[in-house]
């Protein structure tokens, strides 16, 4: 649960800060996710640099169509010089074997395609919206952003995610109470071999389960069973016998059995 956060006048005073230390160093790239917190790191950029700031929305098969359309709307209420960029780790066999590490693999492949983008258009500094919250978790994903070059500029400035969202509600981001997201292959267990296919599934069975009305979902697999989380308030809803008839049936016609409506709900785990 988040602490209550400073008010907005002190972030206010810190983004301030945040944003003059990013005048320095040239033209600048974010990654923008469809997430809060790299949507604030992209206002941040665009205050600081104008024209010279760039967003990069990394696209593949474990990023869902909704995740990207939220960054597209996001940098449209920035307005920031926006591109979506195409990376495929499941070109590389150790992220399609899915370890525990598999989001190092991710990140290395995302990133050097990143890298290679700029490369050209005189872009050195590689910026994202890592805060000190996301720190304290295991991560491998960050280590290949540090081997990439990227920098963490809200962690730096001590923001963690209550000040995130107070800022991104101050300038009126579209996506500041967004629920944390995760990428597709966040679902499945660890050791189950991970394919196009399976993600495809995966975005589908959870799109089917917010069309009946619930925010922040996650469907796990082992590839075959689905278990499907919403946040606690609702699993009285998603177990009500009506909605968890059509739901199992749904999840069916997509090749997942046995289906579980899990009743504790949703629970934070890193990267997921």
């Amino acid at each position: 649960m988040e602490r209550l956060g400073p008010s907005p006048a002190v972030v206010a005073r810190s983004a301030a800060e945040v944003i003059e230390g990013l005048r320095e160093g040239g033209p600048s790239v974010v990654a923008l996710s469809g997430g809060v917190d790299s949507a604030v790191m992209a206002h941040l950029l665009r205050s600081a640099l104008g024209a010279d700031a760039h967003a990069i929305t990394l696209t593949g098969a474990a990023v869902s169509a909704d995740e990207v359309e939220r960054a597209r709307a996001v940098a449209r209420s920035v307005g920031i010089d926006h591109a979506l960029l195409e990376a495929d780790p499941l070109a590389d066999a150790s992220y399609r074997s899915n370890p525990s590490n598999r989001c190092y693999f991710c990140r290395r492949t995302e990133t050097r395609a990143v890298r290679a983008w700029a490369g050209p258009r005189g872009i050195s500094r590689f910026v994202d919206g890592v805060h000190l919250d996301d720190l304290g978790d295991d991560r491998p994903g960050l280590v290949a952003m540090g081997e990439a070059g990227f920098r963490h500029p809200l962690a730096e400035a001590s923001w963690r995610k209550i000040d995130v969202r107070t800022y991104a509600r101050s300038v009126d981001l579209p996506n500041w109470d967004q629920p944390s997201e995760a990428c597709l292959a966040s679902r499945v267990s660890h050791g189950q071999a991970i394919s196009r296919e399976l993600l495809e599934r995966v975005e589908a069975a959870e799109r089917a389960v917010r069309a009946h009305g619930f925010r922040r979902v996650r469907v796990r697999t082992d590839g075959r069973s689905a278990r499907v989380e919403v946040d606690g308030p609702e699993v009285e809803r998603l177990r009500a016998p009506l909605t968890a008839d059509r739901l199992v049936l749904e999840l069916r016609q997509l090749g997942f059995d046995p289906i579980t409506l899990d009743p504790l709900g949703y629970r934070a785990r890193p990267g997921a």
